[in-house]
């Protein structure tokens, strides 16, 4: 079982663009509570899919370069990265199924 792992601007090249499977950037803050709702979705999804794509959570007040570097704006953010490049970006939380059936074509 694999869980969500935590990125940072410092990381984000390593551990985002370098990896060789889809990487689900999950761009959170403390303070957002749709984030919250979010998160054991995520969690879910990245145990159920180990080894086809990662989720990687992003600290959004820690680090703020990655996100101005993307134009996140509005929490929560997942940018799904595909050999180093966004693929597909979804705004707020959203239920399992949506997540997955734009995730799928991608896995």
């Amino acid at each position: 079982m694999t869980a969500p792992i935590e990125v940072t601007d410092a990381t984000f090249d390593e551990k985002v663009l370098g990896s060789s499977t889809p990487v689900l950037v999950d761009f959170w803050a403390d303070w957002c509570g749709p984030c919250r709702m979010i998160a054991p979705v995520l969690e879910q999804i990245a145990s159920e899919h180990d080894g086809r794509i990662t989720i990687a959570k992003m600290d959004y007040d820690g680090n703020p370069l990655t996100p101005q570097k993307y134009g996140v704006l509005g929490l929560p953010t997942l940018l799904l990265y595909k050999d180093g490049e966004v693929v597909e970006q979804i705004v707020g939380a959203k239920p399992k199924r949506a997540l997955l059936k734009v995730l799928e074509p991608h896995l």
